[in-house]
């Protein structure tokens, strides 16, 4: 049986995309997330890979487009202004059709807030937070594990569909300290064949080109409609959740990554008291599971969502119910994270 080690969430993240492949990692430091640049400096010539401190978040993400053009697995990190920093390169990256991964650790905001764990990126990071008409593949992890185990699946996701693929944790996902089993490392020869596409020297062939511009929109409108055909093909194909005692629940309660481990407290103190409520944990918060929540609510009298915002997934819960149940929301901001005894007693105060 593999072992486990005691790791910090930030540099479990880290280690999890160096065996991931990840061998180019471009960033600048921001807590809560400091830990993870600071681990890939020292990680990275290691493994014969790369590290550069940028000067800010608007060279790092830049960078990353650059690299991810040579079709190697390459990555940035991040907390919430530092992501806001990097959102035109986002949307570059996505319209050149390139695959690359990044790291939010969500700090409390809005404006420099503070460096408590948040999650109130939710609409930045699934509703696209550049310009035009693109989507990042967002998955939000509710453990230190889970983070661990989905970032290789980032890096292949973003491969196979030639996407950026985002991994939204928050300050308390990259700084609290769990024990963890990685996995192996990857074979880097067996890590997708980009020679179609990638730029690594035209000697023998005509050369590529990598480019989200076209001045004529005819041919523009083409590229869009292209991407949104492989947008398509991951909604029907991507969607990861988690449900916890939804069988004979009156109740429902929704909640993605740390909170959504939160609100696993919750169902069992509920339990415990007879009352049956149970659980739906968003994993792929783009695609999000719509029909699949409006399947697990059938029946139920009404469903809760708890986030660490003033409210932006329980938009996405409505839309998914389409009004069939009430859908009543319970948050706090500012770095303020719900406890399990204050939902609970929200629980108890809605059922009254």
């Amino acid at each position: 049986m593999a072992e486990k080690i005691m790791v910090k969430g930030n540099e479990a993240m880290a280690e999890a995309a160096v065996r991931a492949g990840c061998r180019l990692y471009f960033g600048y430091p921001i807590t809560p997330q400091s830990e993870f640049t600071e681990y890939m400096a020292r990680r990275m010539p290691e493994v014969d890979g790369v590290f550069l401190q940028s000067e800010s978040e608007v060279a790092a993400v830049n960078m990353v487009y650059g690299a991810a053009c040579t079709g190697h697995r390459v990555m940035t990190s991040t907390s919430s202004p530092g992501f806001s920093l990097m959102q035109e390169g986002v949307s570059y990256i996505a319209g050149a059709k390139l695959p690359a991964v990044f790291v939010n650790v969500v700090r409390g905001g809005p404006g420099l807030g503070d460096i408590q764990p948040a999650q109130s990126d939710y609409f930045q990071s699934t509703k696209g937070g550049g310009h035009g008409d693109y989507h990042l593949i967002v998955l939000a992890p509710g453990s230190i594990q889970e983070a661990v185990d989905l970032m290789e699946t980032a890096f292949r996701l973003a491969d196979n569909y030639r996407v950026p693929v985002m991994m939204l944790a928050d300050g308390m996902l990259g700084q609290m300290m769990e024990p963890v089993v990685f996995p192996e490392f990857v074979k880097l020869e067996e890590i997708n064949d980009h020679s179609s596409w990638a730029l690594r020297g035209a000697d023998g062939r005509e050369p590529h080109k990598v480019t989200s511009f076209d001045i004529d929109p005819v041919r523009l409108e083409e590229m869009n409609t292209e991407t949104h055909k492989v947008y398509e093909k991951i909604r029907s194909k991507e969607i990861r959740f988690e449900t916890h005692d939804l069988e004979d629940a009156d109740y429902i309660l929704v909640g993605y990554g740390t909170m959504g481990r939160i609100l696993g407290s919750v169902v069992k103190t509920a339990r415990k008291q007879g009352i049956k409520v149970g659980l739906f944990r968003p994993v792929s918060l783009w695609p999000f599971p719509y029909d699949e929540l409006k399947k697990a609510a059938r029946g139920k009298k009404f469903c809760t969502v708890v986030e660490m915002s003033t409210g932006q997934m329980v938009e996405d819960v409505r839309l998914s119910v389409e009004g069939s149940l009430p859908v009543h929301f319970y948050g706090r901001t500012g770095g303020m994270v719900p406890t399990p005894d204050e939902v609970f007693r929200e629980l108890v105060r809605l059922i009254g």
